[in-house]
């Protein structure tokens, strides 16, 4: 068996992790794959093809800001992708993220809808279903059911269209585009974004859950000392983790904890800017991003708490990792965010009440330890197990 997987990037970030452990699950069974990506670099002993330049990412960049059409650029990258796919030749193509300025979604799916093969295609976010933006939930806008018109984020955030709103078009194109292939199966790694996906134009493929997996190997409990290292050995430890501290995430909400707790309570972000670094508030003990494991494990482990103020997420692999290292989580009653936490591994509290968020850290403070619980809560994450469902569907799909 042989699957072909394109992603904005890999081997970093969430998803670019993911499309290695699915090359690493496939080798391990005697197949094989292959990551077609178009920015940043690629692990050495993972085959993959990287296909985009960075002269062509401005280019891409600029056609979104200027024209308001995000994924309808790089049309010569798409063109040597789509050579690279024919000579490859896969038994199955995977599709992830194929936003992010490296792709022209036309022209790739024109190519799939006449491949004669099997599409996978794992939703993170929901781009693919709008005329822009890749998270509408938080701010309560449904227009993408009928019709993406008047976008009233096409500025404010990613893939930042500053000078025209062209979210009608957009989502006429996509739409398209997006429902021309004969044999595709859509994947989501929440039941949240499953709903979504079935009512938008999507909803006429299948669609079937299969939970983000994380690598209870690097995520455990560890104590190398750090609590003591940062003078936090008398404090109840918050700790917050995003790779972009952006609206969406909550940093603010971070802010309010920190003006109304207790100095017994100490609040630890990790992914914070340089700019919000400058600007930290002095109750909050800020760190920059890391894409070490081990490191993040540390921060995990020590923490009594993970706090997760996101406004909408898919589903956070954040709080995955928080449970492997037997810390529980408080998060908002948000997206994908509540399905990995019930009443033993945390607190789920309405979104945006930051009173209830302080009831909900004082009342945790005083509770008796929920390590064991939140163990055996993320043994259901166990990334083995998750990508060997992947493996089941790759079968499932040629046997049919």
């Amino acid at each position: 068996m042989k699957v072909l997987q394109i992603n904005t990037v890999c081997g970093s970030g969430s998803v670019g992790r993911i499309t290695v452990d699915i090359v690493h699950a496939l080798e391990g069974e005697g197949s094989e794959g292959l990551i077609a990506f178009g920015r940043r670099t690629a692990p050495e002993d993972v085959p993959a093809y990287k296909f985009g330049t960075d002269l062509d990412l401005g280019f891409h960049v600029l056609h979104t800001f200027l024209k308001g059409e995000h994924g309808f650029a790089s049309q010569k990258q798409t063109v040597k992708l789509i050579q690279r796919i024919k000579e490859y030749n896969p038994d199955i193509i995977h599709l992830h993220n194929i936003h992010g300025f490296y792709l022209d979604v036309e022209q790739l799916f024109e190519y799939l809808k006449y491949a004669r093969k099997p599409v996978v295609w794992t939703l993170h976010d929901c781009w693919s279903f709008t005329g822009h933006c890749a998270h509408f939930d938080y701010i309560g806008c449904m227009k993408w059911k009928t019709g993406c018109e008047d976008c009233p984020q096409y500025r404010k955030v990613y893939p930042y269209a500053l000078f025209r709103d062209n979210s009608r078009e957009n989502y006429q194109r996509k739409k398209e585009a997006f429902t021309k292939v004969p044999d595709m199966t859509i994947v989501t790694p929440s039941a949240w974004l499953a709903h979504f996906v079935k009512e938008s134009y999507l909803g006429k493929y299948p669609v079937q859950v299969i939970p983000n997996g994380i690598a209870l190997n690097k995520f455990h409990p560890v104590e190398h000392g750090l609590r003591k290292q940062l003078h936090m050995e008398d404090k109840y430890i918050l700790l917050g983790v995003a790779s972009m501290w952006e609206e969406r995430k909550g940093y603010a909400y971070f802010e309010k904890l920190a003006d109304t707790l207790e100095d017994s309570f100490q609040i630890v972000l990790i992914g914070l800017s340089k700019q919000k670094m400058k600007k930290l508030h002095p109750k909050i003990y800020g760190v920059m991003r890391t894409n070490s494991m081990e490191e993040l494990a540390e921060y995990y482990s020590m923490a009594d708490v993970y706090v997760n103020t996101t406004l909408e997420d898919t589903f956070p692999t954040t709080n995955l990792e928080a449970l492997a290292c037997g810390t529980p989580v408080i998060t908002f009653a948000t997206g994908g965010s509540v399905e990995s936490v019930d009443e033993s591994t945390g607190k789920i509290v309405p979104k945006g009440d930051i009173d209830a968020l302080v009831q909900a850290i004082r009342a945790m403070k005083e509770e008796p330890s929920r390590k064991e619980a939140c163990l055996r809560k993320a043994r259901q994450y166990d990334k083995n197990d998750r990508f060997q469902d992947y493996l089941h569907l790759y079968r499932k799909l040629l046997e049919e």
